[in-house]
């Protein structure tokens, strides 16, 4: 009984919290369905006002970058603007809620996996085609939506959590992938050009 009363006493505590969130944005000023929905349903809210915060702390790594910096924070407001766009086109969508909060759910996984907004709970390095030069390193990350970011070459790919059979299947820009089995991974840079790696020791 007294656990239910603790349980009972934390929902009641956070509950106005959610309750009475409102987003980042203006709702006088909402246009599309997406912003409308926003702004009346109070979870969405809270998820656009996280997503705010992000935004805000990968904007600060940027600001403390050197070389490369102007061009990094063109980037991120280029791909702000991309994100609000698809986010916007879930009119299209069958489920309207769905798809904006999956929308929101993928792109603070993005921010937070592209500029290191936390520790990844693990890093794993894998060799791919039995070839110990052709290394991907992965690095997942623990946010409401499972993310991940990839190091392959000098480039960096970031990927979220997507329905599978077994294992943990992460889809990337440009139809890539990684879906890990234990210890392999099947992995694309893009799509249709998939190889078989394995945990490096």
């Amino acid at each position: 009984m007294k656990n239910v009363l603790i349980l009972l006493t934390a929902v009641a505590i956070a509950a106005p919290a959610v309750s009475n969130a409102q987003p980042s944005f203006d709702c006088t000023k909402a246009s599309s369905s997406a912003e409308k929905l926003v702004c009346v349903d109070p979870a969405l809210a809270q998820l656009d006002q996280r997503l705010a915060e992000r935004y805000k702390a990968a904007r600060a790594v940027i600001d403390g970058l050197g070389a490369g910096r102007d061009t990094a924070r063109d980037t991120l407001k280029a791909t702000q603007r991309g994100w609000i766009k698809g986010r916007d086109d879930c009119w299209k969508a069958d489920d309207l809620r769905t798809c904006v909060e999956a929308s929101y759910l993928t792109r603070e996984g993005n921010l937070v996996a592209q500029w290191m907004l936390e520790t990844p709970v693990s890093v794993v390095a894998y060799t791919c085609e039995n070839n110990p030069a052709n290394e991907v390193t992965a690095y997942f990350f623990d946010t409401e939506l499972p993310s991940i970011r990839l190091e392959y070459g000098d480039s960096i790919k970031t990927g979220s959590l997507v329905p599978a059979a077994s294992g943990a299947k992460f889809a990337t820009e440009f139809g890539g992938m990684f879906w890990t089995k234990g210890d392999t991974a099947q992995f694309a840079w893009v799509e249709g050009d998939a190889m078989s790696c394995i945990r490096a020791p």
